[in-house]
């Protein structure tokens, strides 16, 4: 059963807001950074990899954000609008910040990390004053990234975002996107985060991202239930746990509870991207009013197709070729 009944004669599907960044993935696989000679660059920020995989799945996009007034800036606005995702919600900052950068390292298929540059970036200086209601009024959905929440004036600039996405009745998914690099403690990640989490009709976050949020409240309960249930009881419909190689596990505010397998990789390059193409394809199986089974099985197909690649927003994958993987892997996927 699908719980989320999203607005009808919306000229958009989705809108992405939040980190707009570079990510610079090693090209020498398996080695530490320390003997990483040459990069690969990608656009990057988890709120824009998810809105590219919609994209790239056929769902009508939109992005809310704000990018550097440089070279790397253009770069992303350009490939955003080359993915036919919608750019007016997308500011160019005059200020002199710069873009964010993540380097990425690949020791091995299961031991990879990332090396983020998060000062005075393009993406924290997003104003109350450029977020455009009627841009938020023309979505579905409007998905949160929990990044966006670590500074001001961005956070202000989230709270108004919602603030529209609920006069308007469009669903708010909320992801959590926990990077300890742009806060200055758990416990402020923690109270932003949950102010949001109240607010949200889908949650979706690692386990360990859950634990954070929990930071302020007692003991982290560690407990997927547990941690469904204190959201469910608020405006929350949908909660997402993310697993990462054991699946995910989805709870609905009719008590449901949904385990999610996934899909063997044919090559495991990194582990970095697949919660992203996960989250894209899973709410492109709401959107298209899919049972949640169905949305696990594709969200987890999409990402066993990214960890096989190099990059993270150019492998997110055509629902042609999610359908592939699922027909190839019919049976012992663990659905």
């Amino acid at each position: 059963m699908n719980p989320i009944q999203f607005p009808t004669g919306r000229e958009l599907d989705f809108i992405g807001l939040g980190r707009l960044c570079i990510d610079l993935n090693s090209d020498q696989l398996y080695v530490p950074m320390e003997e990483t000679v040459s990069f690969t660059k990608y656009v990057g920020g988890s709120p824009a990899n998810i809105t590219i995989a919609l994209a790239r799945l056929g769902a009508k996009t939109g992005f809310i954000g704000k990018v550097a007034d440089d070279q790397h800036g253009r770069f992303i606005t350009d490939y955003l609008r080359r993915q036919n995702i919608d750019t007016c919600g997308v500011v160019v900052d005059k200020t002199g910040s710069v873009t964010g950068l993540a380097f990425t390292e690949i020791k091995s298929p299961s031991d990879c990390s990332i090396l983020m540059y998060r000062d005075n970036v393009a993406d924290l200086k997003l104003e109350v004053g450029e977020v455009q209601e009627d841009f938020i009024r023309s979505a579905k959905a409007i998905l949160i990234s929990g990044t966006a929440l670590a500074s001001s004036p961005s956070r202000e600039a989230v709270f108004q975002a919602i603030e529209y996405a609920r006069k308007h009745g469009v669903v708010i998914i909320f992801d959590v996107d926990y990077r300890k690099w742009t806060w200055k403690s758990k416990e402020e990640t923690a109270i932003y985060c949950n102010l949001v989490a109240e607010k949200s009709d889908i949650i979706m976050a690692g386990r360990e991202e859950f634990d954070v949020m929990e930071t302020t409240t007692g003991p982290q309960q560690k407990d997927d239930r547990v941690t469904a249930e204190r959201w469910l009881h608020h405006n929350a419909k949908i909660v997402v746990v993310k697993h990462g190689g054991r699946g995910s596990v989805a709870f609905t505010k009719d008590g449901h509870i949904y385990e999610g397998g996934i899909f063997p990789a044919k090559q495991v390059v990194k582990t970095f991207g697949a919660g992203d193409s996960f989250a894209g394809a899973f709410i492109y199986g709401l959107l298209q009013g899919w049972p949640i089974e169905k949305c696990q099985e594709f969200g987890s197909a999409s990402a066993s197709i990214v960890v096989s690649s190099h990059s993270c927003s150019d492998a997110m994958p055509t629902a042609r070729q999610i359908a592939a993987l699922i027909e190839e892997h019919k049976t012992g996927t663990g659905f």
